[in-house]
């Protein structure tokens, strides 16, 4: 066979559509959540009957649809109704009352709102909401510098759904505790994907974004037993979308090993920040990290505090999850005599930054 049959020609892609390949991106069949947004459509059904709604609290591992599925259901519920006013804010990036109001003033088209206060960009938002319904969802709350805006809500939106979204359960015992008495949310845990259920995802994922048999088998087999490794299908999209892109680069008509091989190479600076980034406190957890690498949680911790560390187990062991998620520590769960224990290695790509 010549080889110049297995070279792409000039404007052919091994792409149909590199969107789907977006974390963002929303299938029209969600997969393996039924459940999960059956139990957000429970929580909003109220609404549909001119009652207030039900709040729920929604956590689990980073990469496990809670989000994907969450906007699902909203999509859904535009479809069903103009009664009711879906209303999604990402707190990572609107993370103060102030910022909250102003976006959800702007997605409910007011316009004008450069001068105004905090006070009157709410009454805004009243005078909209009272004659309809909202389902408000607020996403990666635990990075809040403030929760005054859930009160007002709670305290002045008279129908309403709350969906409240995070990695860390315990972010729920951070509230006021005014917030929590009226809040009263269900609890909703997204347990992570099973290696069957990424595979069935990113399968679909591939059937859409590639021409037909471009991939080798194998190469992606690969990258969903790596994404399985890490639960995350942030990861497998990631590694998807770079090796065809490296493929394409070498105008090869097939995606093989060695472009994951490439692309697993990149996956670490993808996934891993600069340092620079971390605030003070997050610093300091890994600079002890470093130090007792190899060590149970506890043993960490115990240095910490015998260095003068003031930060309680709670708030310690949640900037551990922050690092572990962003890869610059391993925390590794063992089983012994003694009974389940934690350990913590730093990723010694840290000694390139």
């Amino acid at each position: 066979m010549s080889m110049f049959k297995e070279m792409l020609k000039s404007g052919e892609s091994l792409f149909r559509d590199t969107v789907v390949l977006d974390y963002d991106f929303q299938p029209k069949v969600l997969q393996y959540r039924e459940s999960e947004q059956k139990q957000f459509a429970t929580a909003i059904r109220p609404l549909l009957q001119n009652h207030n709604g039900r709040n729920v609290f929604v956590y689990g591992a980073p990469g496990i649809g809670k989000t994907t599925a969450c906007k699902h259901v909203l999509r859904e519920l535009e479809e069903e109704t103009d009664d009711i006013i879906p209303i999604y804010v990402n707190c990572w990036k609107e993370n103060t009352t102030f910022k909250i109001f102003s976006k959800i003033c702007a997605d409910l088209g007011f316009k004008f709102l450069q001068n105004k206060k905090t006070s009157e960009l709410f009454a805004l938002i009243r005078s909209k909401l009272n004659k309809n319904g909202a389902v408000f969802v607020f996403d990666e709350v635990d990075k809040l510098e403030d929760t005054d805006f859930l009160y007002t809500i709670l305290e002045d939106i008279y129908r309403k759904t709350i969906f409240l979204i995070t990695n860390y359960r315990d972010s729920y015992s951070e509230f006021d505790e005014r917030i929590r008495s009226r809040l009263a949310p269900e609890f909703l845990f997204f347990p992570p994907y099973n290696e069957a259920e990424i595979t069935g995802i990113l399968k679909q994922r591939r059937e859409y974004a590639f021409v037909q048999n471009c991939w080798e088998e194998d190469a992606f087999k690969e990258i969903t037993e790596r994404c399985a490794e890490t639960k995350d299908t942030r990861i497998g999209l990631y590694l998807m979308r770079e090796a065809g892109n490296l493929a394409e680069e070498k105008s090869s008509r097939k995606i093989t090993l060695e472009h994951v091989a490439q692309a697993t190479k990149k996956v670490l600076d993808f996934h891993i920040k600069p340092k620079e980034g971390l605030d003070e406190e997050l610093q300091q957890v890994l600079d002890f990290v470093k130090d007792h690498s190899g060590k149970k949680i506890g043993d960490v911790y115990s240095a910490y505090t015998n260095d003068g560390g003031e930060m309680s187990y709670k708030s310690f062991r949640r900037r551990m999850e922050k690092l572990n998620e962003a890869k610059f520590i391993k925390m590794e769960k063992i089983s012994g005599k003694e009974g389940n224990s934690t350990i913590i290695n730093a990723n010694k790509k840290l000694t390139e930054f």
